[in-house]
C-alpha cells in the first residue's frame, strides 16, 4: 500500500528523451519564448507521448493552456509555443505558435498537431 502512494505522489520526471519537461513546464503560455526553443525537442519525443492518458501527459507538460472538450468526449490540450495575446489574458483570441493535443474519448493522446504563426 505505502508503495503505491509513493509511486502516485512522486514528482514528474525533468526529461523525456531530449526534451527537457521542467524548462517547458515553466513557461505558461508560452509567454517566457522558452518553448519555442523547445519544439524541436518535442517533436522529437512525439512518439513516444502519443497512447498516453490525458492526466499523465498533463503531469509531463503541466497544465494546458487551453483545455477544450470536443464533440463524443474528444479533449483538447493546447500549449502555446511563443509569447502572444493569451500572455495577456489566456482568453484572448491568439495566432501564436501552439501544439495540439487530441485525446480520443476514452482519454488516450491520439493526435499531435503543430500550428504555425500565419504570415
Amino acid at each position: 500500500m505505502f508503495i503505491g502512494v509513493a509511486v502516485s505522489c512522486s514528482s514528474p520526471p525533468d526529461k523525456l528523451g531530449s526534451l527537457d519537461l521542467k524548462k517547458w513546464r515553466s513557461d505558461r503560455g508560452g509567454c517566457n519564448d522558452v518553448r519555442s526553443n523547445l519544439q524541436k525537442d518535442f517533436k522529437a519525443v512525439q512518439d513516444e507521448l502519443k497512447g498516453k492518458f490525458a492526466d499523465d501527459v498533463g503531469k509531463l507538460l503541466g497544465r494546458p493552456d487551453i483545455h477544450q472538450l470536443g464533440e463524443r468526449n474528444v479533449k483538447y490540450y493546447v500549449y502555446f509555443l511563443e509569447p502572444g495575446p493569451q500572455c495577456e489574458d489566456i482568453k484572448a483570441k491568439s495566432n501564436a505558435a501552439k501544439v495540439v493535443l487530441k485525446f480520443n474519448a476514452v482519454g488516450l493522446l491520439s493526435e499531435i498537431t503543430f500550428q504555425e504563426r500565419p504570415i
